[in-house]
Protein backbone atom coordinates (compact mmCIF):
# COMPACT_ATOMS: atom_id res chain seq x y z
CA UNK A 1 0.00 0.00 0.00
CA UNK A 2 1.00 3.33 -1.06
CA UNK A 3 2.23 5.97 1.69
CA UNK A 4 2.70 9.67 1.37
CA UNK A 5 2.14 12.94 3.36
CA UNK A 6 -0.02 15.43 1.53
CA UNK A 7 1.08 19.19 1.23
CA UNK A 8 -0.43 21.47 3.64
CA UNK A 9 -3.36 23.26 2.34
CA UNK A 10 -4.38 26.91 3.39
CA UNK A 11 -7.86 28.51 2.93
CA UNK A 12 -7.64 32.34 4.63
CA UNK A 13 -7.98 32.54 8.28
CA UNK A 14 -9.24 28.53 8.91
CA UNK A 15 -6.51 25.96 10.15
CA UNK A 16 -4.13 24.58 7.68
CA UNK A 17 -4.90 20.85 7.17
CA UNK A 18 -2.69 17.59 7.09
CA UNK A 19 -3.10 14.33 6.40
CA UNK A 20 -1.58 10.89 5.05
CA UNK A 21 -2.95 9.47 1.98
CA UNK A 22 -2.93 5.46 2.42
CA UNK A 23 -4.24 4.20 -1.21
CA UNK A 24 -3.75 1.83 -3.22
CA UNK A 25 -1.33 3.76 -5.97
CA UNK A 26 0.63 6.13 -5.01
CA UNK A 27 -0.25 9.84 -5.90
CA UNK A 28 1.23 11.28 -9.15
CA UNK A 29 3.80 13.80 -8.28
CA UNK A 30 2.38 16.85 -9.55
CA UNK A 31 -1.04 16.21 -8.54
CA UNK A 32 -2.16 18.14 -5.14
CA UNK A 33 -5.85 17.45 -2.86
CA UNK A 34 -7.77 20.10 -1.78
CA UNK A 35 -9.84 19.20 1.55
CA UNK A 36 -12.15 21.95 2.31
CA UNK A 37 -13.32 21.43 6.06
CA UNK A 38 -16.94 22.05 6.64
CA UNK A 39 -16.83 24.27 9.54
CA UNK A 40 -14.08 26.55 8.27
CA UNK A 41 -16.08 28.02 5.43
CA UNK A 42 -19.91 28.98 5.20
CA UNK A 43 -21.61 26.33 3.04
CA UNK A 44 -24.50 23.94 3.98
CA UNK A 45 -23.23 20.57 5.45
CA UNK A 46 -22.52 17.46 3.42
CA UNK A 47 -21.90 20.03 0.15
CA UNK A 48 -18.37 19.10 -0.10
CA UNK A 49 -16.67 20.15 -2.97
CA UNK A 50 -13.45 17.58 -4.37
CA UNK A 51 -11.65 18.73 -7.53
CA UNK A 52 -8.01 17.54 -8.85
CA UNK A 53 -5.55 20.32 -9.86
CA UNK A 54 -5.56 20.83 -13.89
CA UNK A 55 -9.34 19.24 -13.76
CA UNK A 56 -11.21 19.10 -16.72
CA UNK A 57 -14.53 19.93 -17.79
CA UNK A 58 -16.12 16.79 -18.72
CA UNK A 59 -19.32 18.10 -20.16
CA UNK A 60 -21.16 15.70 -17.68
CA UNK A 61 -22.87 17.11 -14.86
CA UNK A 62 -22.16 13.90 -12.48
CA UNK A 63 -18.32 13.93 -13.22
CA UNK A 64 -15.52 15.88 -12.37
CA UNK A 65 -12.58 14.96 -13.78
CA UNK A 66 -10.91 12.95 -11.10
CA UNK A 67 -8.84 10.19 -11.84
CA UNK A 68 -9.50 6.79 -9.72
CA UNK A 69 -6.25 7.81 -7.38
CA UNK A 70 -7.88 11.55 -6.34
CA UNK A 71 -11.64 9.78 -5.49
CA UNK A 72 -9.79 7.57 -3.50
CA UNK A 73 -8.29 9.88 -1.61
CA UNK A 74 -11.10 12.37 -1.21
CA UNK A 75 -12.44 8.92 0.59
CA UNK A 76 -10.03 8.38 2.65
CA UNK A 77 -9.93 12.44 3.65
CA UNK A 78 -13.34 11.80 4.26
CA UNK A 79 -14.80 13.84 1.47
CA UNK A 80 -17.28 11.52 0.70
CA UNK A 81 -19.35 12.72 -2.07
CA UNK A 82 -22.96 12.60 -1.61
CA UNK A 83 -25.63 10.08 -2.73
CA UNK A 84 -29.28 9.86 -2.17
CA UNK A 85 -30.69 9.70 1.00
CA UNK A 86 -32.00 6.11 3.08
CA UNK A 87 -35.29 6.44 1.69
CA UNK A 88 -38.06 6.48 4.26
CA UNK A 89 -40.00 3.73 5.69
CA UNK A 90 -43.53 3.47 4.14
CA UNK A 91 -46.18 4.18 6.43
CA UNK A 92 -48.61 1.77 7.92
CA UNK A 93 -52.09 2.83 7.21
CA UNK A 94 -54.39 4.24 10.09
CA UNK A 95 -55.52 1.78 12.50
CA UNK A 96 -52.44 -0.91 12.53
CA UNK A 97 -51.56 -2.70 15.67
CA UNK A 98 -48.29 -2.24 16.83
CA UNK A 99 -47.18 -5.53 17.53
CA UNK A 100 -43.63 -7.05 18.11
CA UNK A 101 -41.66 -8.16 14.96
CA UNK A 102 -42.01 -12.53 14.82
CA UNK A 103 -38.97 -14.30 15.69
CA UNK A 104 -39.19 -16.06 12.35
CA UNK A 105 -35.72 -16.27 10.56
CA UNK A 106 -36.93 -17.94 7.40
CA UNK A 107 -39.48 -15.74 5.60
CA UNK A 108 -39.93 -16.76 1.83
CA UNK A 109 -42.32 -13.84 0.77
CA UNK A 110 -38.37 -12.25 1.31
CA UNK A 111 -37.78 -13.94 -2.59
CA UNK A 112 -41.53 -12.65 -4.13
CA UNK A 113 -41.17 -9.17 -2.72
CA UNK A 114 -41.03 -7.87 -6.70
CA UNK A 115 -41.06 -8.76 -10.11
CA UNK A 116 -37.39 -9.02 -10.89
CA UNK A 117 -36.95 -11.40 -8.06
CA UNK A 118 -39.90 -13.00 -8.45
CA UNK A 119 -38.12 -13.92 -12.00
CA UNK A 120 -34.86 -14.73 -11.10
CA UNK A 121 -36.62 -17.47 -9.03
CA UNK A 122 -38.57 -18.74 -10.99
CA UNK A 123 -38.43 -22.65 -11.53
CA UNK A 124 -40.52 -23.05 -14.51
CA UNK A 125 -40.52 -21.52 -17.82
CA UNK A 126 -42.75 -21.87 -20.71
CA UNK A 127 -41.76 -21.06 -24.15
CA UNK A 128 -43.32 -21.84 -27.74
CA UNK A 129 -41.04 -24.29 -28.46
CA UNK A 130 -42.65 -26.37 -25.93
CA UNK A 131 -45.66 -26.42 -27.45
CA UNK A 132 -47.68 -28.84 -30.07
CA UNK A 133 -49.80 -27.20 -32.32
CA UNK A 134 -52.89 -29.64 -33.43
CA UNK A 135 -54.65 -29.35 -36.32
CA UNK A 136 -57.61 -30.34 -37.97
CA UNK A 137 -57.76 -30.81 -41.79
CA UNK A 138 -60.67 -32.30 -44.28
CA UNK A 139 -60.72 -32.39 -47.76
CA UNK A 140 -62.49 -29.00 -48.41
CA UNK A 141 -60.86 -25.92 -49.90
CA UNK A 142 -62.52 -23.84 -47.25
CA UNK A 143 -62.02 -23.41 -43.33
CA UNK A 144 -65.21 -25.25 -41.16
CA UNK A 145 -65.80 -23.84 -37.48
CA UNK A 146 -65.96 -26.50 -35.20
CA UNK A 147 -68.90 -25.09 -32.77
CA UNK A 148 -67.88 -26.39 -29.76
CA UNK A 149 -63.99 -25.45 -29.75
CA UNK A 150 -64.59 -21.74 -30.85
CA UNK A 151 -61.48 -20.40 -32.66
CA UNK A 152 -60.95 -23.84 -34.15
CA UNK A 153 -61.26 -25.12 -37.77
CA UNK A 154 -61.36 -27.83 -40.12
CA UNK A 155 -58.82 -26.25 -42.07
CA UNK A 156 -58.40 -26.96 -45.92
CA UNK A 157 -55.47 -29.10 -46.28
CA UNK A 158 -53.77 -26.77 -49.06
CA UNK A 159 -54.97 -23.69 -47.86
CA UNK A 160 -55.93 -22.51 -44.20
CA UNK A 161 -53.55 -25.04 -42.79
CA UNK A 162 -50.47 -23.65 -44.83
CA UNK A 163 -51.76 -20.11 -43.71
CA UNK A 164 -52.07 -21.45 -40.00
CA UNK A 165 -48.71 -22.85 -39.84
CA UNK A 166 -46.58 -20.21 -41.39
CA UNK A 167 -48.75 -17.95 -38.50
CA UNK A 168 -47.74 -20.89 -35.76
CA UNK A 169 -44.24 -20.65 -36.75
CA UNK A 170 -44.16 -16.75 -37.11
CA UNK A 171 -44.77 -17.16 -33.04
CA UNK A 172 -42.07 -19.76 -32.73
CA UNK A 173 -44.52 -22.63 -32.82
CA UNK A 174 -42.97 -25.41 -35.19
CA UNK A 175 -44.14 -28.36 -34.19
CA UNK A 176 -47.63 -29.54 -34.90
CA UNK A 177 -49.98 -32.89 -35.15
CA UNK A 178 -52.34 -33.88 -37.79
CA UNK A 179 -56.26 -34.78 -36.97
CA UNK A 180 -57.84 -35.65 -40.43
CA UNK A 181 -61.46 -35.85 -41.06
CA UNK A 182 -62.12 -38.46 -43.57
CA UNK A 183 -65.14 -38.51 -45.53
CA UNK A 184 -67.38 -41.10 -44.60
CA UNK A 185 -67.42 -42.67 -47.58
CA UNK A 186 -63.72 -44.11 -46.88
CA UNK A 187 -64.28 -45.53 -43.77
CA UNK A 188 -65.00 -49.12 -43.09
CA UNK A 189 -64.77 -51.79 -40.81
CA UNK A 190 -60.79 -51.91 -40.15
CA UNK A 191 -59.84 -48.72 -41.36
CA UNK A 192 -57.87 -49.00 -44.18
CA UNK A 193 -57.86 -45.63 -45.64
CA UNK A 194 -55.10 -45.22 -42.60
CA UNK A 195 -52.58 -46.80 -44.57
CA UNK A 196 -53.27 -45.19 -47.84
CA UNK A 197 -50.35 -43.34 -48.73
CA UNK A 198 -52.12 -41.13 -51.34
CA UNK A 199 -54.65 -40.14 -48.15
CA UNK A 200 -55.16 -37.01 -46.47
CA UNK A 201 -52.82 -37.11 -44.30
CA UNK A 202 -49.83 -38.72 -46.18
CA UNK A 203 -50.70 -36.04 -48.88
CA UNK A 204 -50.64 -33.15 -46.35
CA UNK A 205 -47.57 -34.21 -44.72
CA UNK A 206 -45.66 -34.06 -48.27
CA UNK A 207 -47.18 -30.63 -48.48
CA UNK A 208 -46.21 -29.06 -45.55
CA UNK A 209 -42.77 -30.73 -45.74
CA UNK A 210 -42.19 -29.06 -49.19
CA UNK A 211 -42.92 -25.46 -47.57
CA UNK A 212 -41.49 -25.97 -44.44
CA UNK A 213 -39.24 -28.22 -44.42
CA UNK A 214 -37.70 -27.38 -40.74
CA UNK A 215 -41.35 -28.05 -39.69
CA UNK A 216 -41.90 -31.03 -36.68
CA UNK A 217 -44.69 -33.31 -37.94
CA UNK A 218 -46.29 -35.49 -35.66
CA UNK A 219 -49.08 -37.67 -36.64
CA UNK A 220 -52.00 -39.82 -35.33
CA UNK A 221 -51.55 -43.55 -35.33
CA UNK A 222 -55.25 -44.65 -34.49
CA UNK A 223 -58.36 -46.56 -36.74
CA UNK A 224 -61.41 -44.21 -34.98
CA UNK A 225 -61.12 -41.42 -37.83
CA UNK A 226 -61.10 -43.88 -40.67
CA UNK A 227 -63.65 -46.71 -39.09
CA UNK A 228 -67.37 -46.99 -39.52
CA UNK A 229 -67.73 -48.21 -35.96
CA UNK A 230 -65.83 -44.66 -34.93
CA UNK A 231 -63.30 -47.04 -32.53
CA UNK A 232 -59.44 -47.21 -32.25
CA UNK A 233 -59.47 -50.73 -33.51
CA UNK A 234 -61.06 -53.22 -35.18
CA UNK A 235 -64.62 -54.21 -33.68
CA UNK A 236 -65.49 -58.16 -33.55
CA UNK A 237 -69.63 -59.32 -34.18
CA UNK A 238 -69.60 -59.58 -30.53
CA UNK A 239 -68.54 -55.99 -29.74
CA UNK A 240 -64.49 -56.89 -28.44
CA UNK A 241 -61.64 -54.53 -30.08
CA UNK A 242 -59.67 -56.55 -31.25
CA UNK A 243 -55.56 -56.25 -30.28
CA UNK A 244 -53.17 -57.63 -32.14
CA UNK A 245 -55.17 -57.51 -35.63
CA UNK A 246 -55.58 -53.60 -35.19
CA UNK A 247 -51.68 -53.59 -34.29
CA UNK A 248 -51.19 -54.80 -37.46
CA UNK A 249 -53.12 -51.83 -39.24
CA UNK A 250 -51.47 -49.68 -36.96
CA UNK A 251 -47.76 -50.66 -38.12
CA UNK A 252 -49.08 -49.83 -41.91
CA UNK A 253 -50.37 -46.81 -40.97
CA UNK A 254 -47.19 -45.37 -39.46
CA UNK A 255 -44.73 -46.59 -42.22
CA UNK A 256 -47.14 -44.99 -44.73
CA UNK A 257 -47.35 -41.83 -42.14
CA UNK A 258 -43.14 -42.13 -42.07
CA UNK A 259 -42.72 -42.62 -46.14
CA UNK A 260 -44.49 -39.40 -46.54
CA UNK A 261 -42.35 -37.54 -44.13
CA UNK A 262 -43.48 -37.38 -40.35
CA UNK A 263 -41.30 -37.02 -37.81
CA UNK A 264 -43.14 -38.21 -34.93
CA UNK A 265 -45.35 -41.20 -35.14
CA UNK A 266 -48.01 -41.20 -32.26
CA UNK A 267 -50.13 -44.22 -31.42
CA UNK A 268 -52.91 -43.27 -29.45
CA UNK A 269 -54.93 -46.08 -29.92
CA UNK A 270 -53.93 -48.10 -26.34
CA UNK A 271 -53.83 -51.15 -27.76
CA UNK A 272 -51.01 -53.64 -25.89
CA UNK A 273 -47.86 -54.01 -27.48
CA UNK A 274 -48.48 -51.63 -30.27
CA UNK A 275 -44.92 -49.47 -29.45
CA UNK A 276 -43.14 -52.07 -29.99
CA UNK A 277 -44.48 -53.52 -33.08
CA UNK A 278 -44.87 -50.08 -34.82
CA UNK A 279 -40.68 -49.74 -33.51
CA UNK A 280 -40.03 -52.78 -35.61
CA UNK A 281 -42.05 -52.32 -38.36
CA UNK A 282 -40.82 -48.56 -38.74
CA UNK A 283 -37.17 -49.99 -38.68
CA UNK A 284 -37.18 -52.71 -40.91
CA UNK A 285 -38.96 -50.18 -43.76
CA UNK A 286 -35.71 -47.66 -42.70
CA UNK A 287 -37.45 -45.28 -40.32
CA UNK A 288 -35.03 -45.57 -37.83
CA UNK A 289 -34.82 -41.61 -37.48
CA UNK A 290 -38.53 -41.23 -37.50
CA UNK A 291 -40.01 -41.11 -33.33
CA UNK A 292 -42.46 -42.82 -31.47
CA UNK A 293 -45.17 -40.69 -28.87
CA UNK A 294 -46.71 -43.09 -27.63
CA UNK A 295 -50.29 -41.93 -25.55
CA UNK A 296 -48.91 -43.97 -22.57
CA UNK A 297 -51.31 -42.81 -19.72
CA UNK A 298 -54.83 -41.90 -22.01
CA UNK A 299 -57.72 -42.13 -19.81
CA UNK A 300 -61.34 -42.40 -20.97
CA UNK A 301 -62.24 -39.17 -20.30
CA UNK A 302 -65.15 -37.17 -20.67
CA UNK A 303 -63.07 -34.20 -22.34
CA UNK A 304 -62.65 -35.43 -25.25
CA UNK A 305 -66.44 -34.25 -26.44
CA UNK A 306 -65.31 -31.32 -28.67
CA UNK A 307 -62.82 -33.41 -30.32
CA UNK A 308 -64.78 -36.07 -31.37
CA UNK A 309 -67.40 -33.63 -32.98
CA UNK A 310 -64.47 -32.00 -35.08
CA UNK A 311 -63.62 -35.43 -37.12
CA UNK A 312 -67.14 -36.44 -36.37
CA UNK A 313 -65.60 -39.98 -34.84
CA UNK A 314 -67.97 -40.30 -32.18
CA UNK A 315 -68.15 -44.46 -31.50
CA UNK A 316 -71.01 -45.80 -33.37
CA UNK A 317 -71.88 -47.80 -30.05
CA UNK A 318 -70.56 -48.25 -26.82
CA UNK A 319 -67.31 -46.64 -24.94
CA UNK A 320 -63.64 -46.80 -25.67
CA UNK A 321 -62.90 -48.26 -21.42
CA UNK A 322 -61.87 -51.90 -22.68
CA UNK A 323 -58.61 -49.55 -24.05
CA UNK A 324 -58.32 -46.55 -22.36
CA UNK A 325 -57.58 -46.41 -18.99
CA UNK A 326 -59.94 -46.04 -15.63
CA UNK A 327 -59.84 -42.27 -14.67
CA UNK A 328 -59.66 -43.71 -10.59
CA UNK A 329 -56.38 -45.74 -11.56
CA UNK A 330 -52.68 -43.98 -10.66
CA UNK A 331 -50.47 -46.76 -10.71
CA UNK A 332 -51.56 -48.37 -13.79
CA UNK A 333 -50.48 -45.58 -15.49
CA UNK A 334 -46.85 -46.92 -13.90
CA UNK A 335 -47.50 -50.26 -15.97
CA UNK A 336 -48.02 -48.71 -19.37
CA UNK A 337 -44.78 -46.46 -18.73
CA UNK A 338 -42.82 -49.37 -18.00
CA UNK A 339 -44.42 -51.44 -21.31
CA UNK A 340 -43.87 -48.39 -23.61
CA UNK A 341 -40.23 -47.42 -22.24
CA UNK A 342 -39.06 -51.32 -22.62
CA UNK A 343 -40.77 -50.92 -26.34
CA UNK A 344 -38.73 -48.46 -28.01
CA UNK A 345 -41.12 -44.93 -27.16
CA UNK A 346 -39.13 -42.08 -27.58
CA UNK A 347 -41.70 -39.35 -25.49
CA UNK A 348 -44.48 -40.62 -22.79
CA UNK A 349 -48.22 -38.72 -23.25
CA UNK A 350 -50.42 -38.10 -20.59
CA UNK A 351 -53.98 -37.23 -22.11
CA UNK A 352 -55.86 -35.58 -20.66
CA UNK A 353 -54.06 -32.86 -19.20
CA UNK A 354 -54.68 -30.49 -16.20
CA UNK A 355 -57.11 -32.96 -14.30
CA UNK A 356 -54.39 -35.65 -14.16
CA UNK A 357 -51.55 -33.05 -13.30
CA UNK A 358 -50.74 -36.00 -10.64
CA UNK A 359 -50.05 -38.92 -13.35
CA UNK A 360 -47.95 -36.48 -15.51
CA UNK A 361 -45.78 -35.75 -12.16
CA UNK A 362 -45.96 -39.82 -11.85
CA UNK A 363 -44.53 -40.25 -15.06
CA UNK A 364 -41.89 -37.54 -14.64
CA UNK A 365 -40.43 -39.35 -11.61
CA UNK A 366 -40.40 -42.35 -12.99
CA UNK A 367 -38.80 -41.88 -16.31
CA UNK A 368 -35.99 -40.24 -17.74
CA UNK A 369 -38.05 -39.67 -21.23
CA UNK A 370 -39.35 -36.75 -22.07
CA UNK A 371 -43.25 -36.34 -21.00
CA UNK A 372 -45.84 -34.51 -23.10
CA UNK A 373 -49.24 -33.95 -21.72
CA UNK A 374 -52.17 -33.16 -24.07
CA UNK A 375 -54.48 -30.06 -22.77
CA UNK A 376 -57.23 -31.27 -24.98
CA UNK A 377 -60.48 -29.83 -26.60
CA UNK A 378 -62.87 -30.05 -23.25
CA UNK A 379 -60.44 -28.32 -21.12
CA UNK A 380 -59.89 -25.76 -24.45
CA UNK A 381 -63.48 -25.31 -24.60
CA UNK A 382 -64.28 -24.58 -20.91
CA UNK A 383 -61.54 -22.36 -20.64
CA UNK A 384 -62.72 -20.01 -24.10
CA UNK A 385 -66.55 -20.53 -22.67
CA UNK A 386 -65.39 -18.92 -19.22
CA UNK A 387 -63.77 -15.88 -21.21
CA UNK A 388 -66.50 -15.34 -23.34
CA UNK A 389 -68.98 -15.21 -20.04
CA UNK A 390 -66.76 -12.92 -18.05
CA UNK A 391 -66.18 -15.28 -15.57
CA UNK A 392 -62.53 -15.68 -16.05
CA UNK A 393 -59.64 -13.70 -17.77
CA UNK A 394 -59.10 -16.13 -21.00
CA UNK A 395 -55.60 -15.10 -21.48
CA UNK A 396 -54.29 -15.09 -17.80
CA UNK A 397 -56.36 -18.99 -17.24
CA UNK A 398 -54.60 -19.82 -20.59
CA UNK A 399 -51.37 -19.03 -19.81
CA UNK A 400 -51.16 -20.47 -16.02
CA UNK A 401 -52.88 -23.74 -17.06
CA UNK A 402 -50.14 -23.93 -19.93
CA UNK A 403 -47.47 -23.37 -16.77
CA UNK A 404 -48.97 -25.72 -14.52
CA UNK A 405 -48.50 -28.42 -17.09
CA UNK A 406 -45.21 -27.83 -17.31
CA UNK A 407 -44.27 -27.27 -13.26
CA UNK A 408 -46.00 -30.91 -13.11
CA UNK A 409 -42.92 -32.46 -15.10
CA UNK A 410 -44.75 -32.25 -19.22
CA UNK A 411 -41.38 -30.89 -21.48
CA UNK A 412 -43.51 -30.75 -24.18
CA UNK A 413 -47.75 -29.67 -24.30
CA UNK A 414 -50.54 -30.74 -27.39
CA UNK A 415 -52.43 -27.48 -27.10
CA UNK A 416 -55.41 -25.65 -29.20
CA UNK A 417 -53.88 -22.76 -27.57
CA UNK A 418 -50.44 -23.03 -29.06
CA UNK A 419 -50.89 -20.05 -31.54
CA UNK A 420 -52.68 -17.58 -29.06
CA UNK A 421 -49.83 -18.60 -25.91
CA UNK A 422 -46.94 -18.43 -28.72
CA UNK A 423 -48.37 -14.88 -29.58
CA UNK A 424 -48.36 -13.78 -25.75
CA UNK A 425 -44.94 -15.30 -24.87
CA UNK A 426 -43.83 -13.35 -28.13
CA UNK A 427 -45.18 -9.87 -26.95
CA UNK A 428 -43.85 -10.83 -23.06
CA UNK A 429 -40.29 -10.64 -25.17
CA UNK A 430 -41.25 -7.66 -26.81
Amino acid sequence: MASMMLNSVNYGSSTTVKFEYMGLKPLKVNQSIFCVRPHSIKIAPRTLTVRAGEARDSGSVNKTGMSDEDCEAAVVAGNVPDAPPVPPKPAAPAGTPAVASLQISRRPRRNRRSPAVRAAFQETSLSPANLVYPLFIHEGEEDTPIGAMPGCYRLGWRHGLVEEVSKARDVGVNSIVLFPKVPDALKNSTGDEAYNENGLVPRTIRLLKDKFPDLIIYTDVALDPYSSDGHDGIVREDGVIMNDETVHQLCKQAVAQARAGADVVSPSDMMDGRVGAIRAALDAEGFQHVSIMSYTAKYASSFYGPFREALDSNPRFGDKKTYQMNPANYREALIETHADEAEGADILLVKPGLPYLDIIRLLRDNSSLPIAAYQVSGEYSMIKAGGVLKMIDEEKVMMESLMCLRRAGADIILTYFALQAGRCLSGEKR
